[in-house]
This record gives structure tokens, C-alpha cells and sequence, in this order.
């Protein structure tokens, strides 16, 4: 009963008000260039992966013994057939699901620089998609270039869901 009410000299500072970053409109402008970039690549990196579906194609011919398989004008055996058969389905089928699986990172980078989300996972597939030439390697400079400016990384952190 005897205390004194605190004064303002007592009182902890307060707590500084978050602000959300500042995008400049062509940091806006830039992100979402980007956005629809990635969607233009993701689509040209699916239909180049389906190329290889051909390889499939002929492996699974050379396993059924629709395409002759000769060898300095001989027939090649039965057991050779077999083997570059699966050899064009497994390679074909790789590469097919390699690319069709960076389609979709891309993609989904594509809609996470949209959203303004998940920073690590567009610097990520900004750096790997660089090795889908020409075309995926000018999106993957630019977006780490744009990626690597200090708003655009705060406005990415602004958005970024509460931890537990």
C-alpha cells in the first residue's frame, strides 16, 4: 500500500510496431514478370521432357518384335533385343520424370514468387533451373537477381506463416 505508481521512467520501452516492407512498383512489377515466366518455362520444359516419350515408344517395339533390330545385316538375338528394349524404356522413362518433375517446381516456384512465399524454395529452383538452357537459365539469373534485393527478401518474410 505504501508503493508508489510507476512512473514513465519505470515503464519498459514499447514493443516497435511491425511495418510491412515497401515494394517498389517495379519490385511489384518484377515479381510478377517472373511469376508468369515461370510458367511460360514450366511449359516449355514439360513439352521438351515429352519428347522422350519416343524412346519409350521404340523400347517398348523393340521388347514386342515390331521393330527389326539387325546387326551388319544379321538379326540380332532375342536377348540383345530385350536388353536395349528396357535400356530406351528406363532412359526414356528417367528423363521424362526428371523433367516433368522440374515443370512443376518451376511451376510452383512460379506461383510462390505470385504469393510472395516461400523464399528458399524460389532461390532454389531459380538455381536449378538454370541448367534447363537457354531459356530456363536467363529466368533462373533474373530471379536471383530480383530474389537477392532486401524488400523483396522483407516482403517474402512478411509473408511467411507464424511458427509454432
Amino acid at each position: 500500500m505504501d508503493a508508489l505508481p510507476p512512473s514513465a521512467h519505470d515503464l519498459p520501452p514499447p514493443a516497435p510496431v511491425p511495418t510491412a516492407p515497401v515494394l517498389t512498383p517495379e519490385d511489384s512489377n518484377h515479381l510478377r514478370l517472373l511469376s508468369i515466366f515461370h510458367y511460360v518455362v514450366a511449359g516449355l520444359a514439360a513439352v521438351f521432357a515429352l519428347i522422350f516419350v519416343f524412346h519409350i515408344v521404340m523400347g517398348v517395339m523393340m521388347l514386342n518384335g515390331t521393330l527389326p533390330m539387325t546387326s551388319n545385316g544379321q538379326p540380332t538375338s532375342p536377348h540383345e533385343a530385350r536388353f536395349m528394349g528396357w535400356m530406351f524404356i528406363v532412359m526414356g522413362g528417367g528423363i521424362v520424370s526428371c523433367g516433368l518433375a522440374l515443370a512443376a517446381c518451376i511451376a510452383w516456384a512460379g506461383r510462390c514468387l505470385q504469393q510472395r512465399r516461400r523464399y528458399l524454395l524460389c532461390l532454389v529452383v531459380a538455381g536449378v533451373s538454370c541448367l534447363f538452357t537457354p531459356f530456363g537459365t536467363v529466368l533462373g539469373v533474373f530471379t536471383l537477381i530480383v530474389l537477392l534485393r532486401p524488400q523483396v527478401k522483407a516482403a517474402f518474410e512478411a509473408n511467411a506463416p507464424a511458427r509454432r
